[in-house]
């Protein structure tokens, strides 16, 4: 086993060795201060990333709106229940938009809000449903629609851009719960 330079006794099960530069980490450092976060040593293309989340941010926005119109129209049997689920959902995936807009302007984008494009960008449609299995199935749709998209982004991010993509990871592991408790009330419907 080697040891990694300057970590006194550490050991490694790699021979090769562990080196940092530190030197070219910190003259990096003082260059392009402006770019924030975003170092020499980032991979990804930066304005695909800000793209991919700004639409990412319009697919959570509308999923919110959805969420919410089905918890305000939501009536029927069992409608109460239903309702609160599609009331957390909605929270849940303003959560995630709200991380979104956070890394946008980490990475030094700006977060798209605008609402005459938010139809055009977001992944999923916003389909009002006209009873409450409707509302369901269509929250379904939407949430399989994100875990796809979302798993695209992933794997198109990998390494690249390890902060990016481990958000994406939290928020597909949601979507995947939120597609399970839609299946599980429309299982309970049909």
């Amino acid at each position: 086993m080697s040891k990694l330079p300057g970590a006194q006794g550490a050991a490694t099960q790699s021979s090769d060795p562990f080196v940092i530069d530190l030197k070219k980490i910190r003259e990096d450092a003082r260059k392009h201060m402006s770019d924030g976060s975003v170092t020499q040593s980032y991979g990804a293309d930066r304005e695909t990333v800000l793209k991919l989340c700004n639409d990412a941010l319009a697919t959570e926005i509308v999923c919110v709106l959805r969420y919410k119109r089905h918890h305000f129209m939501a009536k029927g049997i069992n409608s109460e229940a239903v309702a609160a689920e599609f009331a957390e959902h909605a929270a849940e995936e303003q959560e995630h938009a709200d991380s979104i807009a956070e890394r946008i302007v980490q990475l030094g984008g700006e977060p798209d809000f605008a609402p005459d494009g938010l139809k055009t960008r977001s992944h999923s449609e916003y389909k009002e449903g006209s009873n409450l299995t409707d509302m369901i199935k269509e929250n379904l749709i939407a949430e399989r629609i994100a875990i796809d998209t979302y798993r695209e982004i992933i794997r198109y991010l990998g390494d690249k851009d390890v902060t990016t993509r481990r958000m994406f990871e939290d928020i597909l592991a949601v979507e995947e719960e939120h597609a399970d408790d839609m299946a599980d009330l429309l299982e309970g419907r049909e």
